[in-house]
């Protein structure tokens, strides 16, 4: 049996019992959860163990490489420097990106998923992925899926670049993640990274498999894909290079900038995060507020996860499906494997749950699902 420590609200008592039982029945070994409600912390819950041999206790500051939940951060950041410089999201990126050959894609294009540059076209050498200069140069030089703006296709790991290069280049700054520490995490005091040096790396869980007995009968989707469409943008998206499947408790990828999935974080860092994103002023303006979660794409079919998909600017909108709902009337990220952040600005809440066990769902994981649920409760 694991015991949860931190700290809850007796409102939220039910919430805690339900992360418990996430140990005990659902198969999580390590994770943590944090929940605002009101402008409050209510809830910041932590248990298991956070490395490969669970012989170290999962501490409060205990981070976990959150994976697309970090697209986000990625996000914000872009928005925060057309705020700096009044750029408009119709900006070409060629204006801010010179070496970009397609001068049809925009800043709006690529926070929408519309840009067309959802996968790595040619085939990319492992190593690729943890050099930020061969990454970018090799996108620039790329072309589209598809015609820039026609279609809506889930970047996995393209975006991240794209997005980061944006923010980089806007704040005429050598690394993106100085420009994510200068403007989100030292301001939030939270801890939210992509890339770690080594002697910080102790500060992470390794990841690994969910318990086969705690899958979900209906997770293997991606693969259902990969099947149906061989060398398809969706296979490439997530298999071109595969170190983006297997790389990830490397130090490699640890030390690495790679925005579309490395991002290092912890439950209470990601839901501050998200509270400030209910908070005018603190990160972005009201109306760049607004503007990130009104909808600015929506597919029936995405070209990429093959489903359902809305999203406003970097974010993911909530829909009727509990695979897609994001609390009540919300918006927020999922990433491989569980990790999951969220706001819902008509109920006040921001919400993150980050595990070490890595699930098989495409968009939010079953244990999270439970988790929303519980929390919704006790409003």
């Amino acid at each position: 049996m694991v015991e949860v420590a931190g700290n809850f609200s007796g409102q939220f008592a039910p919430l805690a019992e339900a992360f418990a039982q996430s140990f005990n029945q659902h198969g999580d070994t390590g994770a943590a959860l944090a929940v605002y409600y009101r402008g409050e912390l209510q809830a910041d819950l932590w248990g298991g163990k956070q490395d490969k041999k669970d012989q170290q206790d999962w501490q409060q500051d205990t981070c976990v490489n959150i994976f697309s939940a970090g697209k986000a951060l990625v996000a914000v950041s872009v928005l925060q420097q057309l705020e700096r410089t009044g750029l408009s999201l119709d900006t070409p990126l060629q204006e801010i990106w010179p070496e970009f050959e397609n001068s049809t894609v925009t800043i709006k294009h690529i926070l929408s998923h519309r840009s067309g540059y959802s996968a790595f076209s040619q085939t990319m050498a492992d190593e690729s992925i943890y050099d930020w200069q061969q990454a970018t140069a090799a996108i620039a030089q790329d072309q589209p899926w598809w015609e820039p703006g026609q279609d809506q296709g889930y970047s996995p790991m393209l975006f991240g670049w794209l997005g980061g290069e944006i923010s980089r280049r806007l704040a005429s700054a050598e690394r993106f993640n100085d420009v994510v520490q200068k403007d989100i995490s030292k301001p939030l005091a939270i801890r939210a990274s992509f890339g770690l040096p080594e002697d910080q790396q102790t500060l992470l869980a390794d990841v690994r498999g969910l318990a086969p007995a705690h899958v979900p009968k209906d997770a293997a989707k991606l693969m259902g894909i990969f099947k149906d469409e061989p060398g398809g943008v969706t296979q490439k998206a997530f298999t071109n290079p595969m170190s983006i499947m297997v790389g990830t408790n490397s130090q490699a990828w640890r030390q690495a900038q790679i925005p579309g999935g490395n991002a290092t974080s912890n439950a209470r860092s990601m839901a501050t995060f998200y509270q400030a994103l209910l908070e005018p002023g603190r990160l972005l303006s009201e109306e760049s507020l607004l503007a990130l979660r009104q909808q600015h794409s929506h597919s029936d079919c995405d070209r990429v996860l093959k489903t359902p998909l809305s999203f406003g600017l970097g974010f993911m909108l909530s829909d009727e499906r509990d695979e897609c709902r994001f609390g009540r009337e919300g918006f927020g990220h999922p990433g491989a494997g569980g990790c999951l952040g969220f706001a819902d600005p008509k109920y006040d809440i921001a919400f993150s749950y980050t595990t070490r066990d890595m699930g098989q769902s495409l968009l939010i994981d079953p244990r999270a699902i439970r988790l929303i649920e519980a929390a919704y409760q006790c409003l």
